[in-house]
């Protein structure tokens, strides 16, 4: 959503005191507002231009700006919380020859004209149909046939779930995605090829509230969110869309009144992205840097406005090098690192923890097997 949202349409100012009160209220006037990537900021706020779907109905969405002057405290009250009962995960609930037919909730683009490439935030219906937990993902089957097997549907393509179980309405039926418009340009031309983008991606960030969505899944352990000891320390490593399951970390952890679950560890986020309008979710976790600086920690790597300390792009390699005594002590005292993201980030990772745990007088082979064997390090690339 673009910052001009706020001041270019009339807005309704609606003060949080009970949480449980409000949402009731706000739903009766207006079953389409979306706790999306500005929730829980300073001005949480929904593009008039784009339109939500709930309960099979198409609305017209309000600007609607909540002070939170009375929120720093407070936390959401979700539902329903049987979703805490089970003791393991959901696990492939649906599979691709018998998919979930779920509807389009809304689509916004959530990063700002001078980000390299389309990043869109889709809320996806699942009617409660669907569970899943913090760090799992979901399946989508395209629409149409695979061109490779003329007749057969499309491959099943993964994305990490970008909410937690309650979803963004709070109510456990929706899931979100974050999805970045994969788009293919020729390289003699530099013009862009359609026939060659992203199938999934471009179906998804074209998708229209109401539209049907085919959803396999959940699937996925290894990005779970270890929640025995509340006082752990949580370090988050991400590029680009690879922020999706931490922002349904930070928001069970900080956001969401879920009994039983009080968070006092800490959680450290290390996003990288291209510069500053390509930050995704970038106030809601400010919010958290602001109401809860003894628990959450957030360094951002801007490859193409910020030097790393050799003059090169910053990547967030750069930034793990800068902070990397606290990281590695953080991790002898049993600390969780995840990293999620392109492929390609590891490789540079790994070679900046292997030099630095050299420079400590120590393996890194032989504490990456610790880590694995400890169950510290949680990796989900693609």
């Amino acid at each position: 959503m673009s910052h001009s949202a706020v001041s270019q349409a009339g807005a309704v100012s609606v003060s949080i005191g009970n949480q449980r009160s409000l949402r009731r209220s706000v739903f009766k006037q207006n079953n389409s507002i979306s706790f999306n990537s500005k929730s829980w900021s300073s001005s949480l706020a929904l593009n008039q231009k784009t339109t939500s779907i709930r309960d099979g109905k198409r609305y017209p969405s309000t600007t609607i700006c909540m002070s939170v002057q009375q929120t720093s405290s407070s936390k959401v009250t979700v539902s329903p919380i049987e979703l805490e009962d089970p003791k393991d995960p959901p696990l492939n609930l649906y599979k691709p020859k018998e998919s979930y037919t779920a509807k389009i909730v809304s689509v916004e683009r959530v990063v700002g004209p001078k980000a390299p490439g389309e990043t869109c935030h889709i809320v996806i219906d699942h009617d409660g149909n669907l569970p899943y937990w913090e760090g799992q993902s979901y399946g989508v089957i395209p629409p149409g046939e695979n061109p490779k097997k003329p007749g057969a549907p499309h491959n099943v393509r993964l994305y990490s779930i970008a909410s937690t179980r309650y979803g963004d309405f709070f109510d456990g039926k929706t899931a979100s995605l974050c999805v970045r418009r994969a788009v293919y340009y020729d390289p003699e031309t530099g013009k862009e090829d359609p026939s060659k983008n992203g199938v999934c991606s471009n179906f998804l960030c074209d998708s229209k509230p109401g539209d049907k969505i085919q959803i396999t899944g959940p699937s996925g352990k290894v990005m779970l969110l270890p929640e025995s000891d509340p006082n752990a320390t949580h370090i988050m490593i991400a590029t680009g869309t690879g922020v999706a399951p931490y922002r349904g970390y930070l928001r069970r952890m900080f956001m969401e009144n879920v009994p039983n679950k009080t968070f006092s560890g800490l959680a450290w986020l290390f996003l990288g992205v291209a510069n500053t309008d390509s930050l995704l979710y970038d106030e809601e976790f400010t919010k958290y840097l602001k109401d809860h600086p003894d628990n959450f920690r957030f360094d951002k790597a801007l490859s193409r406005e910020e030097k790393n300390k050799k003059g090169g792009k910053m990547y967030v390699q750069d930034k793990i090098e800068e902070y990397s005594d606290e990281i590695f002590k953080l991790l002898d005292n049993g600390a969780h690192i995840y990293f999620c993201g392109l492929k390609g980030m590891m490789p540079g990772i790994q070679d900046t923890l292997k030099r630095v745990a050299e420079e400590r007088g120590e393996s890194w082979d032989l504490k990456l097997s610790q880590l694995r064997k400890n169950k510290q390090w949680h990796v989900e690339v693609y």
